[in-house]
């Protein structure tokens, strides 16, 4: 994939169902880096064989990283400074 072939954030579902209980594309979140609050389907994700990575649709900086390892998934949130979902 090149810089400009990314997908919305609803791309990111299918991996992180394994580890939030709650529909994670509708939780709102806080780019560490821009400040920027919204929904996690909005962030760009990138796709290959090892995982996604989700970029921030403003600024663009990571701010998660979701990878498949030795049946493991490891995920890396650093690049959100918060991240909320809808309590029902």
């Amino acid at each position: 994939m090149t810089e400009q072939d990314f997908l919305d954030g609803n791309a990111a579902a299918g991996m992180l169902s394994e580890v939030f209980a709650a529909d994670v594309t509708t939780a709102v979140g806080c780019c560490g880096n821009c400040g920027d609050e919204s929904v996690v389907a909005r962030g760009r994700v990138y796709l290959d064989e090892h995982g996604l990575v989700v970029r921030c649709s403003v600024c663009g900086d990571v701010l998660a990283v979701a990878a498949e390892r030795a049946g493991r998934l490891c995920l890396d949130l650093r690049g959100l400074a918060w991240l909320e979902f809808a309590v029902e």
